[in-house]
């Protein structure tokens, strides 16, 4: 584990695998840390040098006073792979994560290859939608929206396994300000414009039992970049890498072959 002091932030980040392996970052979802992608991790292939992060205002890294926007979200991000060195990246974003993999494609294309928008929208929600979800967490806390949180992330099937709760004490454990710092971001984002204009290897993948982003918002999303693949795990909610993660792992892995990137290495 690593506290990296970015000046304004404290980031707390973790790198695994070789020094010259090829360089992979996961970027994960509004009320989740790192550790979400414990699940996959093992699946993949070898030869991976892989950055995870706790973005601002979850898990161990620093909370700021709300709200946060995408472009702060964005720079932290950006200024943690410069601080590894991780450049010509794959970049797998999950629901907030794919938000910040499309605003940093946007900005600084030298920084990825490829990039995966997991469970996410070039736009999410409404405003109206935020406001109320913002309001709430101000009123009653993270633990007030817990359970309906839980009917977006996971099926059916999964809620009723013993396995729930590792993910409901993960989402109300956050502190409240960085869930509502994060929720104010996700509010004032628009991506269309500067989505349709990427032009690099793209994979969507959508669970068919997401209610948060639905599998046609993230297909619309990914068919703005042209050539871009769409993968749909079925049996699974805002959180396939956690539900199916061997298919989760199997998808994203025949991507990151496709890409070319494990044959990149120099």
């Amino acid at each position: 584990m690593n506290m990296v002091d970015l000046g304004d932030i404290r980031l707390h980040a973790r790198v695994d695998g070789p020094e010259d392996g090829r360089p992979i970052v996961f970027a994960n979802s509004l009320g989740t840390d790192l550790r979400l992608w414990d699940p996959i991790l093992p699946l993949l292939p070898s030869g991976l040098r892989i950055l995870r992060f706790d973005k601002r205002g979850h898990g161990l890294s620093d909370c700021p006073s709300a709200p946060y926007s995408m472009g702060q979200l964005v720079s932290d991000t950006e200024r943690l792979m410069d601080h590894f060195g991780f450049r010509d990246a794959v970049f797998v974003g999950l629901s907030i994560g794919g938000m910040i993999a499309q605003g940093l494609a946007a900005k600084r294309l030298d920084l990825i290859r490829a990039v995966v928008l997991s469970n996410t929208g070039a736009k999410i929600g409404t405003r109206e939608l935020w406001d109320s979800r913002i309001q709430g967490v101000k009123d009653h806390g993270i633990e007030g929206l817990a359970d309906a949180v839980m009917e977006r992330w996971f099926s059916k099937a999964f809620r009723s396994t013993p396995d729930l709760s590792l993910w409901r004490n993960m989402l109300t454990r956050q502190e409240d300000a960085g869930y509502v710092g994060c929720s104010a971001a996700i509010s004032g984002t628009d991506f269309y414009t500067s989505t349709a204009a990427l032009r690099l290897p793209a994979l969507g993948i959508a669970g068919s039992e997401d209610g948060a982003t639905p599998p046609d918002l993230v297909r619309e999303t990914v068919d703005l970049i042209p050539g871009s693949k769409f993968a749909l795990i079925r049996k699974a909610g805002h959180l396939p890498c956690v539900e199916q993660p061997e298919e989760y792992a199997q998808i994203l892995s025949d991507f990151i072959r496709d890409t070319g990137h494990l044959e990149s290495m120099s």
